[in-house]
C-alpha cells in the first residue's frame, strides 16, 4: 500500500507529541498578541473545517481559491484544504486588478473563500466567475454560501481527515509574483512541498521546538511540520519595507523568537533601526540579493554564533543554493566590483548547470550547450523540490522546463530559473541577474544588472541603481538610473557626473555613459519590496531619452 504523502500529515503527528505547545500566535486587535492555536487546536479544527468543506463539495482535487488576510483562519483554512486534499489557489492580493482578475481566471476554481472585502471585489469584479462555491469568513454569509464558522461547525465531531493523497496529487498553485510580467501559476505537488520541509531542515540545521518570526506569512506553513511556533508580526506582509521596527522588536523580545525570516526590505528597516537581537540565532532573508552593508549590519545586531542565511531560490523551486553572511562579506569586494552576488552552494539534492543563454524553448537535454566554470549563462535546477509546470501557461511551461533523460532511463524536469550566472572555481554559484533583464549592446557586450548596480551603490548617497537598455534588442543603449538615500540633499547633476567617474574605472561599465536621476522611489516587487521593476524604469529612461532628443 502506498503511504500517503500530504504536507499536513506531520501535524497529527506533533498534536499528539506536543499538543499544548502554541503553533501559531496572531496579533488581535491593537496589536495584542492575544490570539492563539495550540497544536491539538489547529489539528482538530482544521479536521472540522476539512469535514465541513467536503460537506459543501471541496475535497480531493477542488481547486479553491484563498484569498484571507494571514490570522487564524487562514492557517485552519490552508492546513484544512491540504488534509481533504483540495487545492489551494494563492495570488498576491495586491498585484494589478488586471493581473488579478487573469489570475483567478486561469486558475478555474470551483470554490472561492475568502474576507467579506474579497467577496464583495469577487461580485462586482467578476473574479474567478468559475467558482460556484462561496465561503466568507466573516460573521454573515453576504454574497456567500456559508461562513467559515458555519463550515466548522458542520465539520465538528467528524473526527481525523488526511485525503490519501500521494506525491504526484496537486497540493496547491502558488502565483509568482510578477515582477518581471503577468504572475504565472506554479503547480506544486504534494512532493514538492514535502521535499521542500526536508531540504529547509537539512540546509539550516532546524530542529523542533524554536519560534519562528515569519515575516512573509505563507512560509509560516511550513513550521507546524518542522515543530517550530509561529508568531505572525503585527505588519502587512504586502509592505515590509514599511514595518514598523519598533513593533518588530517588541514581539521577538516577548516571545522570545529564535529565527527570523525577511525580505531584504524588511532587513534594511531593522539594521536601519538599529536595535539589537538578543533572542535570534538565525535569520533567512529571500526575495533578492540582501545589500553587504545591509548583511554586515545585521551580523552586528545578531548574537555572535546566530547566522544569517540568504538562500536562494524562486517559486517554482525553493531552495536552491544557500550562503551564510559571514562568507558572503568576505565575498563583498567582488561583488562591488562586478562579479556578481555569490548565492554559495547548491543545497544536497539539487543539480545546478549552467546553460548558454537562449530566449526561446529547449524540449530536451540533448539540445543544451553547458558552459564551463566561470562563464556567464543561464541558471538551470534539477532537485526534489523543482516544479513541472504552470498551470494553464502550455508557452510558459515550455521555456522554463527541459526534458532530461538520466543515464538508467528514468526521466525528470529541470527548470530554468530565467537567472543569469556562474560557477567559481570552489563551487560557488554566482547570480548576475534576471536574463530577461540583461541590456545588450552589441554582438560582443552583454550587460548583467547584478554585475553593474552593486558597482555605483557603493556611493555614500545613492540609495540604488537600476541597469536599464533603451533602444531595439541586440543594440541597446545602457542607461544607469539612480534613487538618492532619503534626506540627501544633493545635486544629481553632480551624482550623476561621480557616477559616470565610477563606471569609467571598470571594463564592462565604460559603456555607461548616460546616467539618469528617477525622483521617486524604485518601483518594486509587491511581495518583498526588493526586486527593482526595470521593466517600468526602462520605459521611463526611454521616454527621458527621446525627449532630451527632440
Amino acid at each position: 500500500m502506498t503511504s500517503i504523502c500530504n504536507i499536513a500529515a506531520a501535524l497529527p503527528r506533533l498534536a499528539q507529541a506536543q499538543p499544548d505547545q502554541v503553533a501559531i500566535r496572531c496579533p488581535g486587535r491593537r496589536g495584542r498578541y492575544d490570539v492563539a492555536l495550540t497544536y491539538a487546536q489547529l489539528d482538530a479544527r482544521s479536521d472540522a473545517i476539512a469535514a465541513g468543506l467536503a460537506r459543501h463539495g471541496i475535497g480531493r482535487g477542488t481547486r479553491t481559491v484563498v484569498m484571507v488576510r494571514p490570522t487564524p483562519e487562514f492557517f485552519l483554512l490552508m492546513f484544512a484544504l491540504f488534509k481533504a486534499g483540495a487545492v489551494p489557489v494563492l495570488v498576491d492580493p495586491g498585484i494589478d486588478r488586471r493581473a488579478l482578475k487573469q489570475c483567478l481566471d486561469e486558475a478555474q476554481p470551483r470554490a472561492f473563500i475568502g474576507i467579506p472585502l474579497a467577496l464583495l471585489a469577487k461580485t462586482l469584479l467578476g473574479w474567478a466567475r468559475s467558482a460556484s462555491v462561496r465561503i466568507t469568513t466573516g460573521r454573515w454569509p453576504l454574497l456567500a454560501d456559508a461562513t467559515l464558522a458555519r463550515i466548522e461547525a458542520d465539520g465538528a465531531g467528524a473526527g481525523p481527515q488526511l485525503a490519501a493523497t500521494d506525491g504526484e496529487d496537486v497540493a496547491a498553485i502558488l502565483f509568482t509574483s510578477g515582477s518581471t510580467g503577468v504572475p504565472k501559476g506554479v503547480v506544486y505537488r504534494h512532493r514538492h512541498f514535502v521535499a521542500q520541509i526536508d531540504m529547509l531542515r537539512q540546509a539550516f540545521g532546524i530542529t523542533p521546538g524554536g519560534v519562528d518570526f515569519p515575516t512573509f506569512p505563507p512560509f509560516a506553513l511550513f513550521d507546524p511540520a518542522l515543530g517550530l511556533t509561529s508568531i505572525i508580526p503585527d505588519m502587512d506582509p504586502t509592505r515590509p519595507a514599511q514595518a514598523d521596527p519598533r513593533k518588530l522588536h517588541a514581539a521577538i523580545a516577548r516571545f522570545g523568537a529564535t529565527q527570523l525570516f525577511g525580505s531584504p526590505a524588511l532587513m534594511r528597516v531593522l539594521a536601519e533601526h538599529g536595535e539589537a537581537l538578543p533572542t535570534v540565532r538565525r535569520v533567512t532573508s529571500a526575495g533578492a540579493p540582501v545589500p553587504v552593508a545591509v548583511v554586515r549590519r545585521m551580523l552586528e545586531l545578531l548574537p555572535r554564533e546566530a547566522q544569517f542565511w540568504t538562500p536562494y531560490g524562486a517559486t517554482e523551486c525553493l531552495p536552491v543554493a544557500v550562503i551564510e553572511g559571514r562568507e558572503l562579506l568576505t565575498l563583498g569586494t567582488r561583488t562591488e566590483t562586478g562579479a556578481g552576488t555569490c548565492v554559495g552552494r547548491p543545497v544536497a539534492g539539487n543539480t545546478v548547470r549552467i546553460i548558454a543563454i537562449s530566449d526561446g524553448p529547449i524540449a530536451d537535454w540533448s539540445q543544451v550547450q553547458e558552459v564551463p566554470p566561470g562563464v556567464v549563462g543561464e541558471i538551470t535546477v534539477a532537485g526534489p523540490s523543482a516544479t513541472d509546470s504552470y498551470f494553464n501557461r502550455d508557452a510558459q511551461t515550455a521555456l522554463a522546463k527541459i526534458h532530461e533523460t538520466l543515464p538508467d532511463g528514468s526521466h525528470r524536469i529541470v527548470h530554468r530559473m530565467g537567472d543569469l550566472g556562474w560557477f567559481d572555481g570552489e563551487g560557488r554559484l554566482w547570480f548576475c541577474g534576471r536574463k530577461s533583464q540583461r541590456v545588450v549592446v552589441d554582438a560582443q557586450t552583454t550587460l548583467c544588472t547584478e554585475q553593474v548596480e552593486p558597482i555605483f551603490n557603493t556611493h555614500p548617497q545613492v540609495l540604488r541603481t537600476a541597469l536599464v537598455g533603451v533602444g531595439p534588442a541586440g543594440a541597446q543603449q545602457p542607461v544607469l538610473v539612480f534613487e538618492l538615500r532619503p534626506g540627501v540633499k544633493a545635486n544629481p547633476v553632480e551624482v550623476a557626473d561621480a557616477l559616470r567617474h565610477i563606471a569609467q574605472g571598470f571594463v564592462h561599465t565604460a559603456r555607461i555613459e548616460r546616467f539618469l536621476h528617477y525622483p521617486k522611489p524604485f518601483p518594486v516587487d509587491i511581495r518583498h519590496n526588493a526586486k527593482i521593476g526595470r521593466e517600468a524604469l526602462a520605459v521611463w529612461a526611454a521616454a527621458h531619452v527621446a525627449k532630451e532628443r527632440a
